[in-house]
């Protein structure tokens, strides 16, 4: 059963916080016969358009040993959507900043996909005493550039909303659209999961207009100086078929003083969706080295 826990974020924004699983009980934990204060911290941050409940599945098993809390980020899922435009990098960093402190979770291992990976290592980069270790799904620290804004507002064009049923929304998603280059059932259910009916139909959760916003404020600029500044044990993950390429991820595990490489056959950007097995079989590892240290 899902708990929702609310966060105040940066600027007063309203955050839903959920977790997925109950944590271990401080005292022992019995696998690895430890003794426990507190069972470690897990943070979980969706990328652009994503939702706290796509890490569910991942929770529930991180939460046999960790406390595992997903976030709504600020204009997704069921947090606050600012009108006034306030999508800025240091707004996001701040709402995982303050979910961390309000939450008790530190120092906690922050696992991040796409843009939620950024926010995770620019916040490891700031605050060095709430993070742990730091896991980066498929995020390029390259620059994007503003041919890609302009091909991802005219994507948002591009869709058929409102979706008559959630069927269409899977088949759209994970079949007809544009940018799937095979059939993705995966893809399908991440877009089925952001979706909410209204009277005419099913639409986003989020405002595209608002989407564009944070995005503009990452693709522009390059992120190496901030992931240099990363001191913490970091994993970088990418989905063989994903947006990062593998010399970039091995460029960016050269640039972390502490960086450590991890592939997912099989799986495009959407990696912990696309092969959850697998991608718990390269993080676990990762995790218990973390914990043993």
């Amino acid at each position: 059963m899902a708990r929702r826990i609310d966060v105040t974020g940066a600027g007063g924004v309203r955050l839903a916080a959920w977790e997925f699983a109950d944590p271990p009980k401080s005292g022992e934990d019995q696998a690895r016969g430890e003794a426990l204060d507190r069972p470690p911290g897990v943070l979980l941050l969706h990328g652009l358009m994503g939702r706290a409940s796509h890490w569910a599945s991942a929770a529930r098993w991180l939460g046999e040993h960790h406390r595992a809390v997903a976030l709504d980020q600020r204009g997704h899922g069921q947090s606050d959507r600012p009108p006034d435009g306030i999508y800025t990098r240091e707004a996001y960093v701040e709402d995982a900043e303050a979910a961390i402190e309000q939450l008790d979770l530190g120092p906690v291992v922050v696992i991040g996909h796409a843009m939620g990976a950024l926010t995770a290592w620019q916040l490891a980069a700031k605050r060095p005493d709430l993070v742990r270790a730091l896991i980066i799904c498929d995020m390029r620290a390259s620059a994007l550039g503003a041919a890609t804004q302009r091909e991802w507002e005219n994507w948002f064009k591009a869709w058929p909303a409102p979706f008559a049923t959630l069927a269409d929304v899977r088949k759209w998603f994970g079949e007809d659209d544009p940018w799937v280059e095979r059939p993705s059932p995966a893809r399908g259910e991440f877009y089925v999961e952001v979706m909410q009916e209204s009277p005419d139909g099913w639409r986003p959760v989020f405002e595209p207009e608002q989407m564009l916003k944070s995005r503009e404020t990452w693709v522009f600029d390059a992120h190496w100086e901030e992931l240099a500044q990363v001191q913490c044990p970091a994993l970088v993950v990418r989905g063989l078929d994903g947006e990062l390429g593998r010399a970039e991820a091995q460029e960016m595990v050269r640039v972390l003083p502490r960086g450590e490489y991890a592939e997912v056959v099989d799986a495009g950007h959407l990696v912990h969706y696309d092969q959850p097995s697998a991608w718990r079989g390269v993080i676990e590892p990762f995790l218990e080295g973390v914990l043993a240290r």
